[in-house]
C-alpha cells in the first residue's frame, strides 16, 4: 500500500475528471476514459490510470468539443467550481475552440424555425436541412 504522501501526488483519472468537474458522475468519466474520449499524454488509458501534476489531457466530452488541459493540482475532494478550476490550465487553442463552438450553437438556435411544442413533419424536415447546411460549411 502506498503511503499518504505518495498518494497525494496522484489520483485515478476517472476520479480526477469527476473532481475537476468535466463529468457529472464518476461513472460517466470512467465510461469516457474506456471509450477513448480521454487521452493522457497522447495515449489511451484505463479508468484506474494514475494522473499526476504536469500530465497533459485531451478530453472530448459529451458536447463533442475537444479540450486540451494540463493537470496543475490533485484535488482532495469534489468541491465547488472555483476549486475545480485550480486543478488544471486549459490551452489557448482549446479555449478558442470552445468559444467558436458556443457561437455556432447560438447561431444555430437563432436561425432555427420557431415551433410550439413538438415539431410537425414539415418542420422536422426543415430542421434537418438546416443542420445539413450548417455541417457542410
Amino acid at each position: 500500500m502506498a503511503s499518504g504522501e505518495e498518494a497525494a501526488d496522484r489520483l485515478r483519472i476517472d476520479r480526477w475528471l469527476w473532481c475537476a468537474r468535466f463529468f457529472k458522475t464518476r461513472t460517466l468519466a470512467a465510461d469516457a476514459v474506456r471509450g477513448g474520449h480521454v487521452r493522457v499524454n497522447g495515449a489511451r488509458v484505463k479508468p484506474a490510470h494514475a494522473v499526476r501534476i504536469g500530465d497533459e489531457l485531451h478530453i472530448t466530452a459529451h458536447d463533442s468539443v475537444e479540450r486540451d488541459v494540463t493537470v496543475t493540482a490533485i484535488p482532495e475532494r469534489r468541491g465547488p467550481s472555483a476549486e475545480a478550476l485550480l486543478c488544471y490550465t486549459e490551452s489557448e487553442a482549446s479555449i478558442a475552440r470552445r468559444r467558436a463552438a458556443a457561437e455556432q450553437r447560438a447561431l444555430a438556435r437563432a436561425f432555427a424555425p420557431p415551433t410550439e411544442g413538438r415539431p410537425d413533419k414539415r418542420t422536422r424536415r426543415l430542421l434537418a436541412r438546416a443542420r445539413q447546411r450548417g455541417d457542410a460549411s
